[in-house]
Order: C-alpha cells, then sequence, then structure tokens
C-alpha cells in the first residue's frame, strides 16, 4: 500500500456529481502534482483527503483509513492542506498566524524551535512578525500560509494553486521553497493550474478533467503529451 491511497473515491454536492471514481496514490517522500481545468476537481480532492467533504469510496493514509475520520482527526494523522486564498487571520499579527497552525500541538519548546525554522526559511516574516496578516503583499500571505501550514508538522503537505497572483520572481521563491521542504521528508501533494510548476516540482502527474483522472504518470512523460503540451502549456 501506498503512502496515501484514494480509491474509486466520489464527490456529490447535493446531487452534483464533482468526483467520479478517482483513483490516486502517492508513495512516501514523493512530490504529486495535479493539474487541470477549474471545476475539474482538484480541489475537491484535497477537501475528501482532509475530510472536510465527505466521500464514497476509500482512503487510506500510511495504511489506516481516514475517509470516516474527522478533518481534526486527519490533521493529528499528519495530513495538512495549505488552502487555495490562503486564508490567514487578516486581524492577527503574523506570529499569531503561525502560532495558530500549532493549535494541535502540545510541545512549546519544539513549537518555538518550529517557529525560529520557518523565520528562517522566510526571512520577511520575521520581519514582519508583528504585522497583521491582512497587511502583507500577496507573496507574503502565501509564505505565512505555507509556514502556518508547516507549524502543523505535516508528514503529507497539500498545497493548493500556491502561485495564483503571485509575480514571477516571488513564484520562484516559492518552487524553491517547496523543493526545500521536500528535503525534510515532507511528501507534496501539489495542486496546481500553472502546469509548468507542477512539472517543476512534481515526481509524477495526474491530469483532472471533469471530476475524473484523465491522464496520469511520471512527470517527463505527461509534460510530453501533446495534447497537454497544447492545453496546458500553449505549446504545438
Amino acid at each position: 500500500m501506498s503512502f496515501l491511497d484514494v480509491v474509486e473515491t466520489s464527490v456529490y454536492y447535493g446531487k452534483a456529481l464533482i468526483l467520479e471514481r478517482v483513483n490516486v496514490k502517492i508513495h512516501r517522500g514523493e512530490a504529486v502534482g495535479i493539474i487541470g481545468p477549474n471545476g475539474a476537481g482538484k480541489t475537491t480532492l484535497l477537501r475528501a483527503i482532509s475530510g472536510v467533504v465527505r466521500c464514497r469510496g476509500q482512503i487510506f493514509f500510511d495504511g489506516k483509513r481516514i475517509d470516516n475520520e474527522s478533518p481534526s482527526a486527519i490533521v493529528r494523522a499528519g495530513i495538512v492542506q495549505c488552502p487555495e486564498g490562503r486564508h490567514l487571520f487578516p486581524g492577527l499579527s503574523v506570529r499569531e498566524n503561525l502560532e495558530m497552525g500549532a493549535y494541535i500541538r502540545r510541545d512549546r519548546a519544539q513549537i518555538e524551535k518550529d517557529m525560529d525554522e520557518i523565520y528562517r526559511m522566510f526571512p520577511v516574516l520575521k520581519e514582519r512578525q508583528r504585522q497583521l496578516a491582512g497587511t502583507l503583499s500577496g507573496g507574503e500571505q502565501q509564505m505565512l500560509a505555507i509556514g502556518r501550514s508547516l507549524m502543523a508538522k505535516p508528514s503529507l503537505l497539500m498545497l493548493d494553486e500556491p502561485s495564483t497572483g503571485l509575480a514571477l520572481l516571488v513564484r520562484r521563491t516559492i518552487v524553491d521553497k517547496i523543493w526545500e521542504i521536500r528535503r525534510k521528508d515532507v511528501t507534496i501533494l501539489l495542486v496546481e493550474q500553472d502546469a509548468q510548476m507542477a512539472f517543476e516540482i512534481a515526481d509524477r502527474v495526474y491530469v483532472f478533467e471533469q471530476g475524473t483522472v484523465a491522464l496520469e504518470g511520471p512527470t517527463r512523460e505527461v509534460a510530453a503529451n501533446r495534447r497537454v503540451r497544447n492545453i496546458y502549456l500553449g505549446i504545438a
């Protein structure tokens, strides 16, 4: 069994079928990318894994079935989602937002060490630690969202559209930091509309279309697919 196994999983919003019998697997230490157009079900998959939406099918994490667990239990198991749109607490400071990421933890001394590590990874957050999160730039807010997720000590980090709205230079910084996170033995599940970013990071890629997996395979093979090159990379 893989580190994460999503097996024949479907999700309905009311009567609308959003995901249809999706199968996704991730091995420990991998980075896996999910690309596809808006409305393809990419974020819904992350929400199902996080326990935020109910699903039909089975989801296993580290050998344990989790599709009937509560979101808080799933976070405690080691799965943390960094959501699209960041969803920071704008009226709290940078430091307070990071502390919120560690809300399930009680190891105060280690929390402080991890806070220092986040500040080392993102020095601008240390400079702005007393500043309200809502006053940060878009790039700084994305760094804070990732840092807050890391404060929960994930073994599987799910990143939802981390490049959205970012300048090219900031996007490059985020790519570099995701690689740094990988080197800390954190497994990555990356949802991205920017296929090029997903290809830079992922070992394997799934292409979602209309709630199903249209294509999957090693990154080099998926990136070489003529249809993927045409639709997602703009290369004829």
